[in-house]
């Protein structure tokens, strides 16, 4: 069975990931998992409280599909959980990695993204992290797929689940009806 895992942290910003991991468990019959550093329990942005279902350290690269890192504001404070060695034996092990808004910081903290195309919140959000790949940074309001690494501001929930399913070979038309049904309200009327 295809599996996603959802790295969340403390004050995670819920709406981020929302979307993907309702469509892929419902839509598409994907194992939906969560993890936190530590296997603690999380408070969303908006008071959702999750308890997860592993720990980011026990997340075994090699079973799932992809990991993805939801953004929130830990991530641009010096409190972010290190979760490179995980970001990176993913990689290695040809899992899609993502990030979305300030979970960005984490691929680059991994030098994920030294050599890819890749977006985030803006240029500005991701030098402090040791990033050396400036000049693969591409300005998009949408998510940025290179290989099987998928980047995305915060304002792009829709097209990072887009990116993130294509990853796992479910880019067809039932995907494409799935995104422009939900991407209607930003179409120009």
């Amino acid at each position: 069975m295809t599996t996603i895992v959802t790295i969340l942290t403390p004050g995670y910003a819920d709406w981020e990931t929302a979307l993907l991991n309702a469509g892929a468990r419902e839509y598409y019959q994907i194992e939906t998992r969560f993890a936190t550093p530590g296997g603690e329990p999380v408070t969303s942005a908006g008071g959702l409280k999750v308890m997860p279902n592993m720990a980011v350290e026990d997340i075994e690269v090699d079973r799932v599909d992809a990991i993805l890192v939801n953004g929130g504001t830990i991530w641009s404070t010096e409190d972010y959980p290190d979760i490179s060695s995980v970001l990176r034996a993913a990689h290695a092990a040809g899992t899609t990695v993502g990030g979305i808004c300030d979970g960005v910081t984490a691929l680059a903290r991994a030098g994920l993204l030294d050599s890819v195309r890749h977006t985030a919140n803006g240029p500005e959000s991701l030098p402090e992290t040791g990033y050396a790949g400036v000049a693969h940074y591409v300005e998009s309001p949408r998510a940025v797929l290179d290989g099987r690494i998928v980047t995305a501001p915060g304002t792009a929930p829709v097209s990072f689940m887009g990116a993130v399913l294509e990853t796992l070979g479910l880019r067809n038309g039932d995907l494409d009806f799935y995104l422009g049904l939900y991407a209607a309200e930003h179409q120009a009327a």
